[in-house]
């Protein structure tokens, strides 16, 4: 299970909330370049933009927006999101890009359909329970260098890490917590600190260490909420939740990640669809 001793701390500062907010104050200036993260959001938070394409994605490959389905009209959409038109546009230009949708002249956007495991978030397996789908969003509780716990599956071979803690948010609704481990050669090679982090971490490997996550083998059980776990969860360390155990691979098929994730079951569920 995790281990808390630090060898060396990175300071996280204040924790920063990473996420994605609908709401028209968080959203880009008349004067912001379209489509692009605004002055004010929080550190790590997605271009806007792409929020709204991973928003729409996540809802196509759940099949909450089904083949044929046509969207609302684009000013009614970036009303509703409280963004501009442009920015609509550029989410959805991307969606066209993916197959996931086909814009028709003088009609509209229609769904097309289209798989789970597209978008930046193909990888993610938490949904919310009952109804599906959730944009991802995370606050980051804690990032530092520190000895490997001895049950961490094997992804290096420094006897250290990067230990990256945080509270994982689904349409802004908290539902897990999560302890992520790198070898400590990814934090030599980067200078990874808390603000150059993405709320999509798989994102931040991509970008910034050229380390694809391909593919990701996931245990489902039980376990009890770490004595780390934030108030802001809404229950208590100790409580007994789900727990995903996962290892995860990068484009040469080498292991590269270890995490653990502790979701509450009364919020949200893993979700896997099999072909």
């Amino acid at each position: 299970m995790p281990s808390d001793t630090a060898t060396g701390s990175v300071p996280a500062n204040a924790p920063s909330r990473q996420e994605s907010n609908s709401a028209p104050s968080s959203e880009s200036p008349p004067n912001a370049p379209s489509g692009e993260t605004p002055p004010n959001a929080p550190s790590g938070a997605l271009p806007t933009y792409l929020r709204i394409a991973e928003d729409l994605t996540i809802d196509i490959g759940g099949g909450r927006l089904a083949p044929g389905q046509r969207l609302p009209p684009e000013r009614q959409m970036a009303a509703s999101r409280g963004v501009a038109v442009a920015t609509l546009r550029k989410g959805l230009k991307l969606l066209v890009d993916r197959g996931l949708i086909e814009r028709r002249q003088g009609s509209g956007n229609y769904i097309l359909g289209g798989s789970p495991n597209v978008g930046t978030y193909a990888l993610f397996r938490l949904q919310l329970k009952g109804v599906g789908g959730g944009l991802p969003t995370a606050q980051l509780l804690d990032f530092r260098t520190a000895k490997k716990p001895a049950d961490l599956p094997i992804i290096g071979d420094a006897d250290t890490g990067v230990r990256i803690r945080r509270l994982r948010y689904l349409a802004e609704t908290p539902v897990a917590v999560e302890e992520i481990w790198l070898d400590l050669r990814w934090y030599d090679a980067a200078g990874l600190t808390p603000h150059s982090i993405s709320e999509s971490l798989y994102r931040t490997y991509g970008d910034r260490l050229g380390l694809h996550i391909r593919e990701a083998e996931d245990v489902i059980s039980a376990a009890a909420l770490p004595d780390w776990t934030p108030h802001d969860l809404g229950l208590p360390p100790g409580h007994q939740v789900g727990f995903v155990e996962r290892c995860a691979y990068d484009q040469h098929g080498c292991p590269c990640e270890a995490s653990w994730t502790w979701f509450d079951p009364s919020r949200a569920q893993y979700y896997a669809r099999v072909p």
